[in-house]
C-alpha cells in the first residue's frame, strides 16, 4: 500500500517523502503497534528502493522537520499509519483543522477501476474533487491503456494531474 501510495502522490507531479508514523520513535517502544511500523520500513525501502521513506516516528516530527541523519530530504507528505482508525482520525482532524474543510480523499488504492469513497460529512467541493480525482485517473488508465496497445508505454498523464492538484488548492 505504501508503495501504491507513494505512485499516486507521484501522479500529483509531487516527489513522494513516506513517514511511517507511530507514538514511538525509532524504537522507544517495544509493542505490536510500534514495531509493526517499524518493520514496514525495510519492506517499503525493498520494495521501492528510491522512496525517500522514514520511520517509525511521530507525526509531528515527520510533518515539521528533518532529522539531520534522515532519510528525508523534506519534510514527509505521505503519513502511513498503523492502523485504519488512527488514518481516519487524522485525516478528519486535519481535514477541518488543516484544510479549512476541503480535502482530496480518501482516496481507493488498488482496485482495478478507479473508485473512491465519499463520507456522509462531505460537501460539495468535496464531491468534485474526488469526480475529478476519479476523471483524471480513468482518463490516465484508457491513454496507457490505449498506447501500450500500440506497442509503445507512455506513463499516466501527469499534466493532467498536475492541473487538477492546482485546481483543488486553488479551490480552497
Amino acid at each position: 500500500m505504501t508503495v501504491l501510495a507513494a505512485a499516486e502522490i507521484e501522479r500529483f507531479g509531487l516527489t513522494p517523502r513516506v513517514a511511517f508514523v507511530s507514538h514511538s520513535s525509532f524504537g522507544t517502544a517495544a509493542n505490536v503497534s510500534a514495531e509493526k511500523m517499524r518493520a514496514a520500513l525495510p519492506l517499503a525501502t525493498k520494495a521501492a528502493p528510491s522512496l525517500e521513506v522514514e520511520g517509525e516516528m511521530h507525526a509531528d516530527a515527520a510533518i515539521s522537520r528533518v532529522f539531520p541523519s534522515a532519510r528525508l530530504t523534506a519534510e514527509a507528505n505521505l503519513l502511513i499509519m498503523p492502523n485504519l482508525d488512527a488514518a481516519n482520525i487524522t485525516f478528519n482532524t486535519l481535514k477541518v483543522v488543516g484544510g479549512q474543510g476541503v480535502s482530496v480523499g480518501p482516496i481507493l488504492l488498488g482496485a482495478a477501476r478507479p473508485a473512491h469513497i465519499l463520507t456522509q460529512t462531505a460537501t460539495v467541493r468535496g464531491i468534485v474533487n474526488m469526480s475529478e480525482l476519479a476523471v483524471v485517473a480513468r482518463i490516465s488508465r484508457s491513454s496507457s491503456r490505449s498506447e501500450s496497445s500500440r506497442g509503445s508505454h507512455v506513463k499516466p498523464n501527469r499534466n493532467r494531474s498536475r492541473d487538477l492538484a492546482r485546481g483543488l488548492h486553488e479551490s480552497r
